[in-house]
């Protein structure tokens, strides 16, 4: 049974990592005890903190800091890869254009996503066609941010290796059929600073509170601004403070319907207090895009109903879920 948290708990993956393309990682202590933090942290939060994870931290900073200067830009530069339903919602969108339940959010973003052929998921695929819009200016962007994605997509590959075990799977459980050919999402997104009435910050709403849509996310922060909240059980939010050189993970919709509701896709929300612009660079990794998502045979009888029977969730296929929300999340 999950219990309340008053803070997100940090693990040091490292573990893990040095092992995780060994068939016989299960028999190593530190393995195991990775595991167990992950089971832990999923039940109880569904977010937690990684260090340890192998990517460098210039190259997570620097990644923010190309996306700031972007957002330096003037406005007429920055609607050189404007957001249009035609360019497959990919590219940059004004503050405001993002609407979490009904209400604007008070951010700017690049959305890009992985790039697939013309025709490749049929009618499934058709709004989300297209190649992403970089900017030219800085000149090294797409150049970084390929890199970027590259090293996220295979670091969250083996976060995921050790979440399969914590639900009993074998390592390679998320493969194949479900996520052997992620899809993945990448919102780069700046949060103007708080405007300060009568001494205090205005408290705007930069992102609603919101589940993800996938697998797992994996949020590259500003160090020196507290604005990302997790709400816990009894309905509090709880700051995820910054701990330089870490990513705070959190599980999405998908992973809380494969696990048959073990593990929680956790509400959260942005409210960036500073007077200090924010950056965020959020990487979401998916399951195929055409998956058929359901819960894992080794769970289905994790999660009894009161009657003492087995409550299955309801199958859901990824594209159609992130076309959904896709097309109802913005203000054009």
């Amino acid at each position: 049974m999950a219990t309340d948290f008053k803070s997100l708990p940090v693990i040091d993956i490292a573990p893990l990592l040095l092992k995780c393309d060994d068939p016989d990682m299960t028999e190593d202590a530190g393995v195991v005890e990775v595991v167990r933090q992950l089971d832990r942290a999923c039940r109880d939060a569904g977010f937690f903190y990684v260090i340890g994870h192998g990517i460098s931290e210039y190259l997570i900073k620097k990644a923010r800091e190309i996306t700031r200067e972007f957002f330096k830009l003037p406005y007429e530069d920055k609607l050189k890869i404007k957001m249009t339903p035609s360019a497959g919602y990919r590219g940059y969108q004004r503050i405001g254009e993002n609407v979490t339940k009904g209400k604007p959010d008070i951010h700017e973003a690049i959305d890009c996503y992985r790039e697939f052929k013309q025709g490749k998921y049929g009618d499934l695929g058709k709004p989300m066609e297209g190649p992403n819009q970089w900017p030219e200016n800085p000149q090294e962007f797409k150049e970084l941010m390929d890199e970027y994605i590259k090293l996220c997509t295979d670091l969250s590959r083996k976060i995921l290796r050790g979440i399969a075990l914590a639900l009993g799977g074998s390592p390679y459980e998320f493969e194949g059929k479900i996520a052997g050919e992620p899809f993945w999402v990448m919102r780069l997104i700046g949060y103007p600073g708080a405007p300060f009435t009568n001494c205090q910050p205005k408290n705007d709403i930069g992102c609603g509170a919101h589940t993800d849509y996938g697998l797992l996310t994996l949020v590259n922060q500003d160090d020196d601004k507290a604005a990302l909240q997790v709400r816990n059980l009894c309905g509090d939010w709880i700051s995820a403070i910054p701990i330089p050189g870490s990513f705070v993970c959190n599980i999405g919709d998908m992973l809380k319907i494969l696990s048959n509701g073990v593990y929680e896709s956790t509400l959260h929300r942005v409210i960036n207090n500073s007077p200090q612009y924010r950056v965020c660079v959020a990487f979401f990794y998916e399951t195929n895009f055409d998956a058929v998502v359901e819960p894992l045979d080794i769970c289905k009888q994790m999660y009894p109903s009161g009657r003492g029977e087995a409550q299955v969730f309801k199958s859901a296929v990824y594209g159609e879920h992130l076309v959904s929300k896709v097309q109802t999340n913005f203000a054009m």
